[in-house]
C-alpha cells in the first residue's frame, strides 16, 4: 500500500479510510510527516473537525535524548523562506473534538533505543543534527527523497539500519503495540456506533496500523484521499 507519494512536483500523503463489514465504526488514518506546508496542516485540521474522536501521536514528557532525536524536525521550519511548519497538536487538533494519546513516555522511548548497540545509538543521535541542517538549507526540495518524508533520516542510514532492522523495531514496536491496543479498545467499546475515528500518526507507523487493524479486527482499506504535503519551490 502506498502511503507517501513523491513526484517531481509535489509530495502527497494518503488519507486512508478503513471499514469492517457489519460494523458502522470507521478508522481514518492520517499519515503525518514531521514537517509540512501550512496548507497541509490546515487541510488536516479541517478534516479532523468532521471526526468524532482523534487518536494522536506524541511522546509524553521530556528528555535530552528525545530532544536530540527530534532536532531535525525543529531545524527545517526555522528558515521562513522554506515555508514549512513542524507538526504540533496546537496546529492540527480542532477544538471540540475529543482526543486520546496512547503513545509512550520519553523515558520509555529512550529505554527502547538504548537496547541497541551503543555505536548504533550514538550514530543515530549524531546524524540527526546533520539531517536538520540539510533540511534547513535545502528547504522543501529535500523532501523529494521519499525516505526523508517517511522517516526523516538519511537514506543511507535508513537503508542500513531502519528497514525491518533493529533501529526500526526499537523506535516503533512498543509505540505501535500501544496504539493498536488503544484502537482495539475503541473497536470493542464503540464498534456498534456510527463514528469516525481519526488516527493522526507519523507515516512510518502506518504499515503497522493498517496490518494490525486488518489482522486483529478485520478492517480493510476502502478509500483514500491524497492531500498535498508540500510543493517544492
Amino acid at each position: 500500500m502506498q502511503i507517501i507519494e513523491v513526484t517531481g512536483y509535489a509530495v502527497r500523503s494518503a488519507v486512508i479510510t478503513m471499514k469492517r463489514t457489519g460494523t458502522p465504526l470507521e478508522f481514518v488514518i492520517f499519515p503525518m510527516p514531521h514537517v509540512a506546508s501550512p496548507t497541509f496542516c490546515s487541510q488536516v485540521r479541517l478534516r479532523l473537525r468532521e471526526r468524532d474522536l482523534i487518536v494522536v501521536e506524541g511522546v509524553r514528557g521530556k528528555s535530552v535524548g528525545v530532544s536530540a532525536l527530534t532536532l531535525a524536525h525543529r531545524f527545517a521550519p526555522r528558515r521562513r523562506r522554506n515555508g514549512l511548519q513542524k507538526q504540533r497538536e496546537a496546529l492540527l487538533l480542532p477544538e471540540g473534538v475529543p482526543d486520546i494519546n496512547p503513545d509512550v513516555t520519553a523515558a520509555e522511548a529512550i529505554a527502547d533505543l538504548k537496547t541497541l548497540p551503543r555505536w548504533t545509538y550514538l550514530l543515530l543521535v549524531a546524524t540527526t543534527p546533520v539531517m536538520g541542517l540539510v533540511l534547513a538549507l535545502r528547504g522543501p526540495r529535500a523532501f523529494l527523497d521519499e525516505d526523508l518524508v517517511v522517516e526523516d533520516l538519511p537514506s543511507t542510514l535508513r537503508a542500513e539500519m531502519m528497514a525491518g532492522g533493529p533501529v526500526e523495531h526499537a523506535m516503533t514496536d512498543r509505540r505501535d503495540q500501544r496504539l493498536l491496543d488503544a484502537l482495539g479498545e475503541i473497536h470493542v467499546e464503540r464498534g456498534d456506533e456510527p463514528i469516525r475515528v481519526a488516527i493522526v500518526y507519523g507515516a512510518g507507523h502506518v504499515p503497522a496500523i493498517v496490518a494490525g487493524l486488518r489482522d486483529r479486527y478485520g478492517y480493510r482499506a476502502r478509500a483514500a484521499e491524497w492531500p498535498i504535503v508540500l510543493v517544492p519551490a
